[in-house]
Parts: C-alpha cells; sequence; structure tokens
C-alpha cells in the first residue's frame, strides 16, 4: 500500500523537505515498491561481484550461479523464518500470515544464517572450498546491506529513538500535523557498511587464510550493529516486552559476530605467524590464475635432486682405455 511520509534533515540540510513513497511505480495493477528494487539490486551486484572474485582463485562463473540461486532461496526462507520465530506471538493464531512475506516482515541475521547454510550445501556437491568462495562472496553483502538500508528509508523505517542530535530526521506521517525527530539509524548502518566494502576491498590482498576475508566481514558488521541496535525503536527482543539493551536479540548476535570472527582472525594468523600453517601466496592470490593457495616449501630432497641435475664443472673422468693410449702417444713422441 502507499505509504508517503514527509522527511526533513535540519541538522544537516535546513532547507531540505523531501514527501516520500514507499512505492517506486505501479505496472499492471502491481505496486513496486522502493524495498524491494533496493533488494534486487543489491543481490545483482553480489552475483557480479562473487563472480569477478572467483574467476581470480580459479572458480569458474556457472558455480557462482549455482551457489548464488540456492543462497538466495535459502536466504529468503532464513530471513522470514527469523523474524516470524522471534516474533511468534503476532503469527500463532493465524499460520498463513507466514507465508505472506510481502506484508513486510524479515530479518537480515536470518538471512545471513540461511544464506550461509545454502553455500555450504552447494560447495559440499561441487567440492569446492567453503571458506574461499565465502571470501568471495561476503565483502559484496556489505554493499548489498548498505542499499537495501535505503529500502528502509523510503518505508520510513529502521529508525532509532527521539534525539535532538545534529544529524536527526524528522519524520511527519501522511496525514499527520506531528513531526518527530530521531536517530536515522538505517543511514548510520549503510555508512558504515559502504566504508566496510571500501577498506576490505583495500585489504583484499592482503589475507592469509583462506576465511579471513568472511571473518573480517562478519566481525566489521557485527560491531556496529551491536552499537547502532541499541538506538533502534523497532527491535525484536529475546523476552517480549521487556526494553532493555542487553534484551535485543540483534545486540547479542552482533556481540557474537565480532567476538567469534575476531578470534578466529587472531588465532589463525598467530598460528602463521607460529608456523604452524602455511600462508598464502603473495597478496593472497594465485600465481598465474592457477588454483594454488599456499606456499610451497622445499625440502632437503628437492634441493638434492635438483643439485644432481645441474651441469657440473669438473670434468669426468677418463676411462682406462683413454689413458692408456694417451701414454702411449706420449712414449712415441719420446
Amino acid at each position: 500500500m502507499l505509504k508517503v511520509t514527509k522527511i526533513t534533515f535540519p541538522g544537516l540540510f535546513p532547507n531540505l523537505e523531501m514527501e516520500v513513497d514507499s512505492v517506486a511505480f505501479k505496472l499492471f495493477g502491481h505496486e513496486f515498491p522502493w524495498y524491494a528494487i533496493f533488494i534486487t539490486l543489491g543481490i545483482i551486484f553480489c552475483f557480479f561481484y562473487t563472480i569477478y572474485r572467483a574467476r581470480r582463485v580459479g572458480i569458474i562463473p556457472d558455480h557462482i550461479i549455482d551457489i548464488g540461486i540456492v543462497a538466495v532461496i535459502c536466504g529468503i526462507i532464513g530471513a522470514r523464518a527469523y523474524y516470524v520465530a522471534t516474533s511468534w506471538d503476532s503469527y500463532k493464531d493465524n499460520l498463513v500470515d507466514i507465508f505472506k512475506i510481502w506484508e513486510g516482515g524479515i530479518a537480515i541475521y536470518g538471512s545471513l544464517i540461511g544464506g550461509a547454510i545454502g553455500v555450504i550445501i552447494v560447495c559440499k556437491i561441487k567440492k569446492l572450498s567453503f571458506p574461499l568462495v565465502a571470501d568471495c562472496l561476503s565483502p559484496s553483502l556489505l554493499f548489498a546491506q548498505a542499499l537495501g538500508r535505503w529500502g528502509n528509508f523510503f518505508n520510513a523505517e529502521a529508525y532509532g529513538a527521539e534525539t535532538d542530535i545534529f544529524c536527526r530526521m524528522g519524520l511527519q506521517r501522511m496525514g499527520s500535523a506531528y513531526t518527530i525527530y530521531v536517530h536515522p539509524t538505517f543511514l548510520y548502518e549503510s555508512i558504515w557498511n559502504l566504508l566496510g566494502f571500501i577498506l576490505i576491498n583495500l585489504l583484499y590482498k592482503k589475507k592469509k587464510f583462506d576465511g579471513q576475508i568472511v571473518c573480517m566481514v562478519f566481525a566489521w558488521y557485527g560491531f556496529a550493529r551491536m552499537f547502532i541496535e541499541v538506538l533502534r525503536s523497532d527491535s525484536l527482543y529475546i523476552v517480549p516486552g521487556y526494553d532493555v539493551w542487553y534484551n535485543k536479540i540483534s545486540v547479542i548476535i552482533g556481540f557474537l559476530f565480532f567476538l567469534v570472527c575476531t578470534t578466529i582472525i587472531v588465532v589463525q594468523l598467530n598460528e602463521i605467524h607460529q608456523g604452524h600453517l602455511l600462508p598464502l601466496t603473495v597478496e593472497g592470490e594465485p600465481v598465474k590464475g592457477e588454483p594454488i593457495f599456499k606456499k610451497k616449501q622445499k625440502t632437503p630432497a628437492s634441493d638434492a635432486t635438483a643439485d644432481a641435475e645441474k651441469p657440473s664443472d669438473t670434468p669426468a673422468p677418463k676411462s682406462k682405455t683413454e689413458a692408456k693410449k694417451k701414454r702411449g702417444n706420449r712414449d712415441d713422441k719420446t
């Protein structure tokens, strides 16, 4: 249903006033909301970005397309299932509403969990390394999420508590004369994710082990989300009706993402530093496009073989017959 909201940013742009429609356009009697358009654009970007990264490590595009299709389906199911599970009181008396996803109600963490399950399944079938594929895919999720948050902007949702901070956002609903000023948490998260996407891409070639990039992505996202969620006014709670920050599901999950992923990175890098694990090839890229992911080390045996194959500067010993013949020639001359 069309929803028009007047939005302002008086602290940043005093003269700016926008009337925002939640629906982008109508076609053949069907409404196409901005939220769906931004989500679709994010999915398309993920496909192209992952194909680009995968080619550099020897994974063919057909595998990525298969992975993407399954991941999108599992991600949508996971996003809806997560939301329904954490809002069960709204659905327990009318189970048919569970399937009405077009009425809203999805969650990013459910999408990530469902999508990850889908990627693991396809990697298992195609005998691909899940950490390697996850490294190729995960940075695009930050960009897609940064893009998707602007769908929340057009829906005038996912905002925070009322505030008078300099970057506050004014919201005036259609038919209402009252304006509230709130934290634009959608904007905070969008900017943070965009910065993360840029930074992680700059550091991509410096990765030391497969799985490092995906851990960096989720640590980056989880760190910000646990703080931004504290400001949100539409959070999902562990115990419904108990409005404290440590009861918010996304705060807890964000903290766990940050803690677990940071721990994995520190432990793995320490193992490499101690010499217990082999690092990846130079700058994290395979040599000449070959799917080689670890440096080769020479063994004493291979060094000995190589030395044996080198031509020697010392002349080969002569046979006894040649030696006698040479002595005979010298005697005749004498």
